[in-house]
């Protein structure tokens, strides 16, 4: 493949969480394109306005290509490939199409692949979909919460603008370590990709490895369903001895006990308690601000990717049962859950 001096990357999908990863590797001067449903063109025929939490302030990005064509991929002469769709998305019918165009045009060539879509066990899914080896792609992690503002009202704290948030798309901070986290499962892609986002200046990428990262994912979706349950209050509001949070992180232990996370698994299981995990979601929490973090939890793991997050405790429920383990605490979490959908899908 010939090497560009402006790194190439496309970017599958272009919700708040692509936009603004796309904004971020236009600042590191890479060239930056789309691929979308043909219905998405329109609406990024025009700037995409970006409102900041970090610095109050709209941005305005316009600096990418849009292609709509999986048959395009291999035309784009990509250095990367970064999806950001949902894990429901991404094993859909659609998405299994869309993972053997990725393959199909990266086999043989350099292109290296970002997988971001957050589902159980998805490397192996994508290794053995996509048909890529895998020293050619790797898991990433989004770690920049982004939505989009015309459609959902999160409370204004501090000083966010509340004039600027109206003109605004999408809103989003960027306020973690690291806003963009990849495994270290094909070492030279991360590397590569990072150094490529890293130069924005504004955001970071970091590498970690893989067997730690995605036990710490998976188990946020056991909490995730305790919060849904509570209602979504602050964490800070949270009492450490109340039965569904008791229930919740009884779940994540049993998750950080699958055989698949290993000695890390069975160390966290040691070092997870009621009161430790919520101090640390009370950190987050403040982290956040002024983006209320529950608020915007509730939006997105409660509507928005529900059906993914459903589908990871399920399948973390199967893992578990398929190795003998007790998972009567996940059960009993997924069954309230359920419960709590059916009855307002009735009202």
């Amino acid at each position: 493949m010939e090497k560009f001096t402006t790194p190439r990357v496309l970017i599958v999908g272009a919700g708040a969480m692509g936009i603004v990863v796309g904004h971020n590797l236009s600042l590191a001067k890479a060239s930056v394109t789309y691929l979308v449903r043909p219905g998405n063109v329109e609406r990024l025929g025009r700037p995409q306005m970006l409102y900041s939490y970090n610095d109050n302030t709209l941005k305005a990005f316009d600096d990418y290509d849009v292609i709509t064509d999986h048959a395009d991929i291999a035309k784009g002469r990509f250095d990367y490939i970064i999806t950001t769709l949902d894990g429901a998305s991404m094993q859909s019918d659609d998405g299994v199409e869309l993972t053997k165009a990725i393959g199909k045009a990266a086999l043989g060539s350099d292109i290296r692949v970002i997988q971001g879509a957050l589902f159980f066990d998805s490397r192996r899914w994508f290794q053995h979909v996509s048909g890529l080896p895998g020293d050619q792609f790797t898991n990433g992690y989004l770690c920049i919460h982004a939505y989009p503002s015309r459609a959902v009202t999160l409370s204004l704290h501090g000083k966010t603008d509340p004039a600027l948030l109206a003109k605004a798309d999408l809103a989003y901070i960027d306020s973690m370590d690291n806003s963009l986290i990849l495994s270290d499962s094909a070492p030279a892609v991360a590397k590569g990709f990072a150094e490529v986002y890293n130069a924005c200046g504004v955001s970071h990428c970091g590498i970690v490895p893989e067997e730690g990262i995605a036990m710490m994912i998976n188990t946020l979706f056991a909490m995730f369903a305790g919060c849904d349950l509570l209602g979504w209050p602050k964490f800070s509001e949270i009492d450490p001895s109340d039965d569904v949070w008791c229930l919740a992180i009884a779940a994540m232990k049993e998750i950080q006990g699958l055989s698949i996370y290993g000695e890390a698994g069975r160390a966290a299981v040691e070092a997870t308690t009621e009161a430790g995990v919520l101090e640390g979601n009370v950190a987050w929490e403040q982290q956040m601000l002024p983006l209320d973090l529950q608020e915007f939890n509730r939006f997105h793991h409660g509507g928005k990717v529900s059906k993914q997050d459903h589908a990871i405790r399920a399948a973390c429920l199967a893992a578990g049962r398929a190795e003998g383990k007790d998972m009567s605490a996940l059960s009993e979490l997924i069954r309230r859950v359920e419960s709590n959908v059916r009855s307002t899908l009735a009202r």
